[in-house]
């Protein structure tokens, strides 16, 4: 059935219609909630909000504007208000300098104060909108997300709409009650902001220049050290200015020597690893297991930034931010062998 005719099933009350004609835009739009917070589950939360008021609202929907733009305007709007009630989320890098002592990680941070992995099968759901000005999976990219926290809240929605979803500067600043000036002049500044704090290249460009089976190749080589807990072999698949972090500790390590430091205790108990993906890039699920090995546990989650065929940032997010994930496991709940 064509869009039309759901919209005019759904204005007389039809929830299955709506359902119908809501869906192909439900992982779009939470991958824009997700942008904009920064928190899967901040962004399920926004979600279920605007696909509330969008119910609400279909009545009153009279075609003016196009679906896509009104569902992007209930989400826009409703990803601002949750993200109101929350403080800024943000890496391990952010939070403070360097750590120089492996055995003085800090306590966790609790709260929602953290920047959240993007899962794999959310990136996987998304398909390339032609309207849209960036790759789904590039959008979602960890330092690009990251970045995005640094703007203030209307800075960042106004990026996402321009540049990100292709919207007209007429089409955001009705979406957001702007003027165009206001946009435009709003646009600038979140520019400036992110080319600052974003790398030259994305993931997506490193990871095609590098190709696919050079990465499995490094993948598979990192997985190896680390279950080893060969040091020397983990260490010489990184870049010199590599760094590893783990929210939500705020201790965080810079450069090759200091990771090879924290190696050392990281390697203090065995552990086994399951590939993956997250926010578009590769990612390693990680099972710490007690020491003499019998029973293994949820670790993590670290997801690695590439730069020039080695591994250039680790960031781990440590299980009680990922303990949601769905993890491949045996039937008695241990990590599958590699």
């Amino acid at each position: 059935m064509d869009e039309h005719a759901l919209v005019e099933r759904a204005r007389a009350g039809d929830d299955t219609a709506f359902e119908e004609l809501v869906a192909p835009y439900r992982a779009q739009l939470h991958a824009h909630c997700y942008r904009l917070l920064a928190s899967a589950h901040d962004a399920d939360d926004a979600l279920q909000d605007a696909l509330i008021g969008a119910w609400r609202g279909i009545g009153g929907f009279e075609g003016r504007s196009s679906l896509r733009g009104w569902l992007y305007r209930i989400a826009t709007n409703a990803a601002l208000r949750v993200g109101a009630k929350r403080p800024k989320r943000q890496l391990s890098l952010d939070v403070g300098p360097a750590c120089t002592d492996p055995d003085a990680l800090g306590d966790p941070l609790e709260g929602p104060v953290w920047v959240e992995p993007y899962p794999a099968e959310r990136v996987d759901a998304l398909e390339v909108d032609p309207a849209s000005a960036y790759d789904a999976r590039e959008a979602v990219e960890l330092a690009f997300v990251a970045a995005l926290q640094h703007l203030p809240a209307s800075q960042r929605a106004v990026l996402l709409l321009r540049e990100v979803l292709a919207f007209s500067a007429g089409e955001t600043a009705q979406t957001l009650d702007l003027s165009v000036t206001a946009v435009n002049s709003q646009l600038q500044r979140a520019r400036a902001t992110i080319a600052r704090r974003l790398p030259d290249r994305t993931q997506r460009a490193v990871r095609a220049e590098l190709g696919a089976e050079a990465e499995r190749r490094l993948v598979a080589d990192l997985v190896a050290a680390w279950q080893a807990r060969d040091v020397d072999a983990f260490v010489a698949l990184l870049v010199d200015e590599v760094r590893l972090s783990m929210p939500p500790l705020p201790a965080w390590f810079d450069g090759v020597e200091s990771v090879r430091g924290f190696l050392a205790r990281m390697f203090e108990t065995p552990w086994r690893l399951d590939v993956t993906s997250a926010n578009g890039q590769p990612a390693l699920v990680c099972w710490q297991g007690h020491p003499d090995g019998t029973a293994y546990h949820l670790g993590g989650l670290t997801v690695l930034t590439l730069h020039a065929g080695r591994i250039a940032a680790l960031t781990c997010f440590l299980a009680p931010l990922v303990e949601e994930l769905s993890v491949p496991t045996d039937e008695l709940g241990a990590p599958r062998d590699s």
